[in-house]
């Protein structure tokens, strides 16, 4: 069953802006967190993919995510960091432009 990518991007974008509300030196933290889930992300889909399969692969669950997050020492709750990597690398889907679907 396809999770809806609408309902999806809110979470996400929601991850986004709480990323861009932290103070710096935390914020500096967060994004080095965000860029190791955006490679584990390119490793599960691959560098061609569309929204509603990464939507799929949220919906899937992002337990292992939260994980890398932890580990990787994120400096906020783990589902801010996983939300605001999601985000990032829906951008660089295959059907994405400017902030809508193609």
């Amino acid at each position: 069953m396809a999770y809806p990518f609408d309902s999806a991007r809110q979470q996400w974008d929601e991850g986004e802006r709480r990323v861009r509300a932290l103070p710096a030196a935390e914020r500096g933290r967060q994004e080095r967190m965000i860029a190791v889930l955006i490679d584990e992300l390119r490793r599960r889909l691959g560098s061609r993919f569309t929204v509603q399969e990464l939507a799929d692969l949220y919906g899937s669950g992002v337990d292992w995510a939260s994980d890398i997050a932890w580990r990787s020492g994120a400096a906020t709750d783990a589902a801010t960091t996983v939300d605001a990597a999601f985000a990032r690398y829906a951008r660089e889907a295959a059907d994405y432009a400017g902030g809508r679907l193609r």
